[in-house]
């Protein structure tokens, strides 16, 4: 009794919040399951105000709002330029890939990132590209959901001290839950709600600081020069302030374009495209996309540098080690139940955000791209076997959120690298490039994905002066270069010119 009087307006706000999304979920069950189109894609009759928020929302996960926020408490104000690298990536996706993502997909009648591989190249390895980055996907996302999911649960240990392994378990089953009823529908309906919710609470959570303190003199003051102690044992002094005076300016490159880069080349990013219902719509998203996004990384991106200005010598000591647990820290500290009920509804849905997106993915690469091309199953069936495999791969996050193999960072990093350096060359050469083969495609995935491996394991993990130089920049170049020569090397293998004017679109262009 004595914990609910504590709480219970931070569960309320939460059940509320948990309540609408379970209900969204509910409420396009039937909807959703009426054919695979309707599942996977939402039948491409979404408006682009709810795709623009569902971008944003699903790019933006507790990573950013829990881990890369808190990271800043170690790196200073100077990881904010990772918010402005993302807003430019984002700008490149929505102008560069979204509008021929959209057409070409449609035009070939794709649901899923590797059919548009398998329909577009239409070669003697499509098959094998549709089920190569199938295993990507399935591979990359372990541990980009487990990061997620590790956030959200140190929030709950510290807010609500929740044991760690109970909020990993309903942060993700609960998101499962109405990923499996609505599928893209309750989805991207349920992202909608909860951009709107992270866009504000973003501008609260930069607030607190300030209104702890009572005004912006004391934070900066705190800020500017301190007596905390840095990571090495040294003193930080004005390390906060200082142009990368604690972290390396190739850190934040590296850190930057490997995660700003997913949007460029994550299924979960892209498959929105899929989705939207028309031009104005698509037009309305480019412009807005870039903005709800910029704003929420001016505010999120250097909170962790001004968590310094709450916390005593003592206490900077452990965030400094652990910096996935700063933003819960800030939220007890600050010890107002209204306000962590709105933070932590917001974090809550930073992470469901994501998951849901990712879950969706995860579940028709399985069976969409791998199980239907060995055997084929009915719609009916598919749409079935696919909720069936959301909820088995849930139970493996689990599991490996309870025992995550590195912090919520790197884990983001290492995802957007491997997706970046897989999947990017055979879409942008899919979509612009119309020399580009199927061969090329296929190479440059297996290229991208094993150098970024072993380049992190066999190299940047063992060499100190590499440490700072991330595995997204090699990866990514011999990805790319081996996409234009393998191309060069296999024009014979290009498929019919027939096939490549519907991909393109001719037929369109040709109208008066």
């Amino acid at each position: 009794m004595e914990y609910l009087a504590k709480n219970w307006l931070i569960l309320s706000l939460i059940f509320v919040y948990v309540s609408v999304c379970l209900w969204i979920g509910w409420f396009f069950k039937q909807k959703a399951s009426k054919g695979v189109k309707e599942y996977y894609i939402a039948k491409r009759e979404i408006p682009g105000w709810v795709v623009s928020l569902a971008f944003f929302s699903t790019f933006i996960s507790t990573n950013t709002y829990i881990g890369q926020a808190g990271f800043s408490f170690r790196a200073g104000l100077s990881w904010a330029w990772i918010g402005l690298i993302w807003t430019v990536f984002c700008m490149m996706t929505w102008l560069v890939l979204g509008p021929r993502m959209r057409n070409q997909t449609a035009y070939l009648n794709s649901v899923t990132i590797p059919d548009y591989f398998d329909f577009r190249y239409k070669s003697s390895l499509s098959k094998a590209i549709r089920v190569l980055s199938a295993v990507v996907i399935i591979f990359a996302t372990i541990f980009y959901m487990a990061g997620i999911a590790k956030g959200c649960a140190h929030v709950l240990k510290s807010v609500l001290d929740v044991p760690y392994e109970w909020g990993a378990f309903l942060i993700i089953f609960i998101t499962c839950a109405y990923t499996v009823w609505g599928g893209m529908y309750s989805v991207l309906w349920t992202d909608a709600v909860q951009g709107i919710m992270m866009f504000f609470v973003a501008i609260l959570m930069f607030a607190i600081p300030f209104m702890y303190l009572g005004g912006i003199d004391p934070v900066m003051s705190r800020v500017a020069m301190t007596d905390h102690i840095s990571r090495t044992g040294q003193p930080i002094g004005d390390g906060l302030v200082t142009f990368c005076a604690l972290v390396s300016f190739a850190y934040i490159l590296g850190i930057g374009v490997s995660v700003g880069m997913k949007q460029l080349a994550e299924p979960r990013c892209l498959i929105r495209f899929y989705s939207i219902d028309n031009a104005k719509s698509m037009r309305f998203a480019m412009i807005w996309t870039p903005v709800f996004l910029g704003i929420s990384m001016v505010c999120v991106m250097g909170l962790g540098a001004l968590i310094h200005s709450m916390a005593t010598p003592e206490e900077a000591a452990f965030l400094i080690k652990n910096t996935d647990q700063a933003v819960g820290f800030m939220l007890a500290k600050f010890d107002s139940p209204l306000t962590s009920g709105i933070v932590m509804a917001g974090l809550f849905a930073a992470g469901m955000s994501s998951l849901a997106s990712v879950m969706l993915i995860v579940g028709t690469a399985f069976i969409g791209d791998i199980w239907n091309l060995f055997k084929p199953l009915s719609p009916e069936k598919t749409v079935t076997w696919t909720k069936n495999m959301i909820w088995l791969y849930c139970i493996l996050i689990f599991v490996v959120t309870i025992r995550p193999p590195a912090g919520i960072v790197e884990m983001t990093a290492f995802a957007g690298a491997v997706f970046a350096a897989s999947f990017f060359p055979a879409i942008f050469g899919g979509l612009y490039l119309r020399w580009g083969t199927g061969h090329a495609a296929f190479w440059s995935m297996v290229i991208g994905m094993v150098s970024c491996v072993l380049y992190r394991e066999v190299l940047r993990m063992k060499i100190p002066a590499l440490r700072d130089i991330h595995e997204i920049f090699p990866a990514f170049v011999l990805s790319f270069v081996a996409y234009i020569l393998i191309s060069l090397m296999t024009q014979s293998k290009l498929p019919p010119k027939e096939h490549l004017a519907l991909v393109f679109g001719d037929h369109r262009k040709k109208q008066p």
